[in-house]
């Protein structure tokens, strides 16, 4: 049997060939999901998870490798003032991160705490938090857990904010880590993700991931500091690490570009 491919067919397949760099796609996301803020891995469950941001359903969404939703859940006492990113922890709870700030008026934000993934309706512990005192309102959009601490990133085009935040059910103070002036142009942060050594930080760019090695502590920044570039440029918005040297990353729909589930690897 001989099989031709179409020529419509044919010219997507070299577009996506072409225009991809490293990046290799798995699969397209769904068109319900145009604005697929986050991808995160968890601990006992075989579906990636993704949310969408400001002005679209207060739900998380479960996806196979396939791109398809196997399980959407209602978190039944949220409110989706600005999703930006997701993180989780080693016992299977998924945290949402509320911390969206494009205007820069906000002054308290939020992290949700969802604990169950098999209901179609769930409710979430809240941990919320506010900047110290003399700190400009920032726009966070990217964040990820370690030592029962989120880390949190400012959206900047050439200077970052990194905060921490306790992991604890009520409010807090943030503290800030440091204010990083980044070298290059364009490197606004849009999500993060941190691999299960411990070892590796990933912070995700439109068209490029910040890779982070060899820190120590919590000022990150003073550790390695590699860039490296897709050769593809979308509206990326999520990040997970698949193993240690290899992530998953979303990006949103826009036209007749992005909308895909990728796969990099790091080294």
């Amino acid at each position: 049997m001989t099989f031709t491919l179409k020529p419509t067919l044919l010219f997507t397949f070299l577009f996506l060939s072409c225009n991809s760099g490293k990046l290799d796609i798995i699969a397209g996301l769904p068109k319900s999901l145009k604005e697929a803020s986050a991808i995160e891995r968890v601990a006992g469950s075989n579906l990636l998870w993704t949310i969408e941001d400001s002005g679209n359903k207060n739900n998380i969404y479960g996806i196979d490798l396939n791109g398809d939703i196997i399980k959407e859940i209602d978190i039944s006492n949220s409110s989706n003032i600005d999703w930006e990113d997701l993180t989780s922890d080693e016992d299977g709870n998924l945290y949402i991160g509320d911390f969206g700030n494009n205007s820069k008026n906000r002054d308290d934000f939020t992290i949700y705490k969802v604990s169950d993934l098999e209901s179609d309706k769930t409710s979430a512990k809240r941990i919320n938090f506010t900047l110290p005192k003399k700190v400009n309102s920032e726009d966070f959009e990217a964040f990820f857990l370690l030592n029962n601490y989120f880390y949190i990133f400012s959206k900047e085009n050439k200077s970052c904010m990194l905060i921490k935040v306790p992991n604890t059910i009520g409010k807090h103070t943030a503290e800030v880590i440091t204010d990083f002036k980044l070298k290059g142009k364009s490197l606004k942060i849009t999500s993060a993700a941190i691999n299960e050594s411990k070892n590796i930080i990933a912070l995700l760019n439109h068209n490029k991931l910040i890779k982070i090695s060899n820190f120590k502590g919590d000022n990150f920044f003073d550790g390695d500091i590699e860039l490296l570039n897709f050769k593809h440029n979308s509206q990326k918005e999520g990040i997970c690490f698949k193993n240690n040297s290899t992530v998953y990353i979303t990006d949103e729909k826009n036209k007749n570009k992005g909308g895909h589930l990728y796969e990099f690897q790091l080294n």
